[in-house]
């Protein structure tokens, strides 16, 4: 019965309408595909093709599968998480509205860009977000790469040496007083010299640096060995750098002490060379670099322990009597009085530059040994 609808159908396909046959009724078709001929044929003209009794053949139900949507895809990213895209694609169905957060036009099939959850068309965004080139102080769009150096952004086209003119796009640069300059305008405007060999010192480059001269890091070496000195220690003689291996075997005194080199912290003492460390008192080994001392048969002793050993005591307090320092002292007898203590023994009157009297190992004044 199929085949009979459907060599119906090829048969008179080029006849006009008007002309074709009607269906034969000795062979009532109940197939699909002649049931729909048949409609179609009714729809063009009234008087031919007329339905036949047939039962109706169910439509398919719509799924949420076969509704038209419409999706977005990435085309271009933006500074600061933006992006750029583009509706497409199946994503958004096509019944919701889908606006520029700004304007409310509509996004469909158009460029937008998303900031923070929120779409923007083109237009609204460089309006509203866009940053502004440094050099022509024009919105950097969309269609542009934005260039940014610490919070300052640039078209592609105007990021360019300040001097020279020279694009500056992945080339490594300067920036002086707000100025970005190539590493060429740069070394040849600002860069220091090296002190070996008198070459400029490139931007970029580790350089070192002491009391005001700059050295290539290659260049900085010892003077004796020829060794790099990098970050280690170093000390300077007649304008030239030794590392300190090479001083101590070359310049540095022997402490008279241990014998060893004497690099630094070194102290002098009737014209002989001493670690700091090394000259220290005889009694109580106490460093006297920076203290008061005094010695004794080429011996280098501190106040305390000079003393305590060798000082005279005074008769009227018993306490040592230095002598250093320009102390002043009584001398009577093969006894010693401090100045302060030179007194009377009855009315404690001072006797220094008086007439005084003994009387066994007192001394009294005039007044008070008249008596005797």
């Amino acid at each position: 019965m199929v085949i009979c609808g459907v060599l119906f159908v090829k048969k008179h396909l080029h006849m006009p309408p008007e002309k074709w046959p009607p269906p034969p009724s000795a062979a009532p078709c109940t197939s699909a595909g002649f049931a729909s001929f048949l409609l179609l044929g009714a729809g063009r003209d009234p008087g031919v093709g007329r339905p036949l009794p047939l039962a109706p053949r169910p439509r398919p139900k719509l799924t949420p599968t076969s509704e038209e949507t419409l999706g977005i895809t990435s085309v271009l990213p933006r500074p600061g998480g933006q992006e750029e895209r583009v509706a497409e694609k199946p994503g958004v169905k096509m019944t919701e509205r889908f606006d520029c957060h700004h304007c409310n036009e509509s996004l469909f099939g158009k460029k937008y860009i998303l900031r923070e959850e929120s779409p923007y068309c083109v237009a609204c965004f460089e309006t509203l977000f866009a940053n502004t080139c440094e050099e022509c102080g024009k919105p950097i769009g969309c269609d542009c790469k934005d260039l940014s150096y610490k919070d300052r952004h640039w078209h592609e086209a105007c990021f360019h040496c300040s001097q020279c003119r020279n694009s500056l796009v992945d080339k490594p640069f300067a920036a002086k007083e707000d100025q970005l300059l190539c590493t060429d305008c740069y070394s040849n405007e600002y860069s220091s010299k090296c002190q070996e060999c008198k070459k400029t010192i490139m931007p970029g480059t580790r350089k070192m640096e002491y009391k005001g001269s700059s050295w290539h890091e290659t260049c900085f070496i010892c003077h004796r060995c020829q060794q790099p000195i990098g970050t280690k220690s170093f000390i300077p003689k007649d304008n030239q750098n030794f590392c300190v291996p090479c001083y101590e075997k070359q310049h540095a005194m022997q402490c008279v002490q241990c014998k060893k080199p004497i690099t630094t912290g070194g102290v002098t003492y009737r014209e002989q060379p001493w670690h700091k460390e090394c000259f220290v008192c005889t009694a109580c080994r106490k460093q006297l670099s920076g203290q008061r001392f005094t010695a004794r048969d080429d011996f280098a002793y501190c106040l305390n322990c000079f003393c305590d050993l060798y000082a005279k005591k005074c008769a009227g307090c018993t306490n040592p009597i230095s002598g250093l320092g320009g102390t002043k002292y009584i001398s009577f007898e093969e006894r010693q009085w401090h100045n302060d203590c030179f007194n009377c023994k009855k009315c404690s009157l001072s006797l220094v530059g008086r007439g005084f009297l003994t009387e066994r190992d007192d001394i009294l004044c005039p007044d008070c040994g008249k008596d005797i």
